[in-house]
């Protein structure tokens, strides 16, 4: 008798499937007015991410077909019962009789089939632990993009606060050359030039805001988060943490063995090619013949019709079927099999060699991104001594309104940088650990 169970791997999928959701079928809760942060969204994610619930129920349907197949391999047993009324001239019975029937109860074991039965069950076995990894790689995949959609609404809310203080710093200086205009010592060009300044700080604000609203969106979406509260702001939680630059340190092979052992994409697709392996023995064992026992119980009527005189008795006895030609119906079977089995291990040598490549564009761009991350630090405090410079030398009269101007344009591009940076670091990292099949840090496998 066949007994289902779960591979180490398997159970390893399968806990990391049940993470922070003790009942799958529960749609998880709505957020409460509050602090949202990175972890928390992860763990709302893990319960509502469409692709991981959709991923989970294909774990269900393959549960089902393992224990479809299974059921080939254990006893079966049948009960069939018949009754009819007939006119005595069509009779088949000796005495004539114008009613029959029959009560029987058989079970039946396969004993043979070509290895057909053991290699169909190994092969759901098989497909079963691919669902599991395939619901590891979406999850992998799920959570990178709540962490980008999540750093996407800080990285958007930050530019609000960057665009805010350029615009407060142009106010500022507005007041100043208003009031040194009023005492006559500025033209009304640089009052007018220091207007046009502040009407044009205020056009990319407003598109920060409108992208922190987006972002917010995008935020959702990735959450598998529906709500009818259709922008009501007051809904909406606060969402806690910066975009914080901690740098951290890879190695490319490292990087490279790491995604060979871990990446489950690669690990499903290798379970695949072994469960095709399986399919062309199944497919073979049309060649040979099967035989089942079989063993019962059978009522039937007696030379009366009265049930009282009814014949019972047990059976017990062997079948065998065997496909002496089958216009090749087999040999089609096999070869398509084996063709199936050659493109699985082809789709497997294809991604190995994609994921390679992820991982060496992925330790590229994060690469790039500390660079970019290290260098952004410096600008920044430049850019702010460099303003501070300015506005001194403006009061003193030994520099021009537009040298403050454009040191204080200098600056919000500057503080912009470093937040896309920041970003991209970040993102960076995410995108790294993911290529090399690592879990989410939030995640406990």
């Amino acid at each position: 008798m066949h007994s289902v169970r779960f591979s180490p791997l398997a159970a390893a999928a399968l806990a990391l499937a049940t993470l922070a959701s003790p009942v799958l079928r529960a749609d998880p809760a709505p957020f409460e007015p509050g602090t949202l942060d990175l972890k928390a969204a992860i763990g709302y994610a893990l319960q509502g991410n469409y692709a991981i619930r959709q991923a989970r129920e294909r774990i269900k349907q393959q549960e089902g077909i393992v224990v479809e197949v299974t059921a080939r391999a254990i006893p079966n047993i049948a009960a069939t019962g018949a009754y009819q009324r007939n006119d005595l001239e069509i009779t088949s019975m000796s005495p004539a009789s114008d009613r029959y029937w029959s009560i029987s109860l058989t079970a039946t074991q396969t004993l043979f089939a070509g290895g057909g039965v053991r290699s169909s069950v190994k092969s759901a076995d098989l497909s079963r632990e691919s669902a599991l990894l395939d619901l590891k790689a979406v999850i992998n995949d799920a959570l990178l993009g709540v962490r980008t959609a999540y750093y996407g609404v800080l990285l958007a809310r930050e530019k609000i606060v960057v665009q805010e203080k350029n615009l407060e710093l142009l106010q500022q200086q507005l007041k100043n050359v208003t009031n040194r205009y009023e005492a006559g010592t500025v033209s009304s060009f640089d009052k007018l030039r220091a207007e046009v300044a502040v009407a044009n700080a205020q056009v990319p604000l407003i598109t920060a805001r409108n992208d922190y609203r987006l972002a917010i969106e995008s935020l959702r979406q990735s959450l598998g988060f529906t709500t009818d509260k259709s922008g009501d702001v007051r809904h909406q939680p606060i969402f806690a943490g910066t975009l914080a630059y901690t740098p951290a340190t890879f190695d490319l092979q490292t990087a490279f063995d790491a995604a060979q052992a871990n990446r489950p994409d690669l690990q499903r697709l290798a379970k695949l090619s072994a469960a095709r392996a399986e399919s062309v023995t199944t497919a073979k064992a049309n060649y040979y013949p099967t035989l089942q026992a079989f063993g019962g119980w059978q009522l039937r009527k007696g030379f009366t019709n009265s049930y009282s005189d009814s014949n019972d008795g047990w059976l017990v006895g062997v079948q065998s079927n065997w496909a002496l030609f089958d216009g090749r119906a087999t040999a089609g079977r096999v070869a398509q099999a084996r063709s199936v089995l050659e493109q699985a291990k082809l789709s497997l040598t294809e991604a190995e060699l994609d994921v390679e490549v992820e991982v060496r564009r992925a330790f590229s761009t994060w690469q790039e991104a500390t660079e970019l991350a290290d260098a952004s630090k410096k600008v920044v405090e430049q850019a702010e001594e460099a303003v501070r410079l300015a506005t001194a030398r403006y009061d003193a009269g030994t520099a021009t309104q537009l040298d403050v101007l454009q040191a204080q344009v200098d600056l919000t591009t500057a503080r912009t940088n470093q937040l896309q940076a920041y970003y991209s670091y970040n993102i960076a990292v995410a995108t790294l650990r993911k290529a090399m099949g690592l879990a989410d840090e939030f995640v406990t496998n």
